[in-house]
């Protein structure tokens, strides 16, 4: 079962969400983020009851563990991510890694162990404990703040008080590359050269302008797919050449066609 809502203290720049794990693994899709992630036990390559950090992904990641394992995490948009944690984005391409391999290792154990204290008190007497805190997506998130969310956003919104002012162009790239425009288009709206974007997309995003696009391009189809949309228009719609090339770019950043992906 997976929930998610946004964060109230981050405003745009990050959701929450919450996962359970079923009896197969769960298809990551590529969206440009950057999540931190904490599991109750078990949770991917080993890292049980651990902290840990899922970099942006150029494709599909399957994340599974042990049936019934929770986890719940902040996922930052596109370019919030080296403010909180520290790195260029492109050091954590692709890669699931413990946090304490980022942060100092005491700070990661005392928010672990605030993470445990916060679940184990939002579970209360007689209750299995709500990594969320216990309220309901979507009506308001603040409900939550008894719970480990409230934690992992307060050390997020304290790291980025703390972090350099953002790059003035990543957000500018980021919005520009959204609506479908061109990655020379983006560069001149911003001012830089195209091996400038590159290097300065590579350290906010993880990887270059033109991949950034198509992750975008993808997930703009997907939700156009999602709401019922033809498969023909929504290729039209998303800046695909035609229905060929957005079932060439679906199976190459999913690992699955789109019909699968969708049912």
């Amino acid at each position: 079962m997976y929930q998610e809502w946004g964060s109230r203290p981050l405003g745009g720049r990050a959701v929450v969400w919450t996962r359970t794990a079923g009896a197969g693994p769960q298809r990551v899709l590529p969206d440009g983020c950057t999540d931190v992630i904490w599991s109750d036990a078990g949770s991917d390559g080993g890292l049980a009851g651990a902290l840990f950090v899922a970099g942006p992904d150029t494709r599909a990641h399957l994340a599974q563990g042990p049936p019934g394992t929770r986890w719940i995490g902040l996922r930052f948009a596109p370019g919030t991510g080296p403010a909180v944690l520290g790195v260029p984005a492109y050091e954590l391409r692709d890669q699931r890694v413990p946090l304490a391999a980022l942060w100092p290792g005491a700070e990661v154990r005392r928010l672990a162990e605030r993470l445990a204290e916060e679940a184990a008190r939002s579970a209360g007497p007689g209750r299995g404990a709500d990594p969320g805190g216990g309220a309901v997506p979507g009506r308001g998130g603040g409900g939550r703040s008894g719970g480990p969310a409230r934690a992992l956003e307060a050390v997020a919104l304290e790291r980025l008080r703390r972090a350099e002012p953002p790059d003035p162009a990543v957000g500018a790239v980021l919005a520009g590359l959204s609506r479908g425009r061109s990655v020379a288009e983006v560069a001149a709206a911003v001012g830089l050269g195209q091996r400038q974007l590159h290097r300065r997309s590579l350290a906010a995003f993880g990887y270059g302008p033109k991949t950034l696009a198509r992750v975008l391009r993808l997930n703009r189809a997907l939700e156009a797919a999602r709401a019922g949309t033809a498969f023909a228009e929504v290729a039209a719609s998303a800046g695909y050449a035609d229905q060929a090339h957005l079932a060439r770019e679906v199976k190459a950043l999913t690992g699955v066609p789109l019909g699968r992906l969708l049912a």
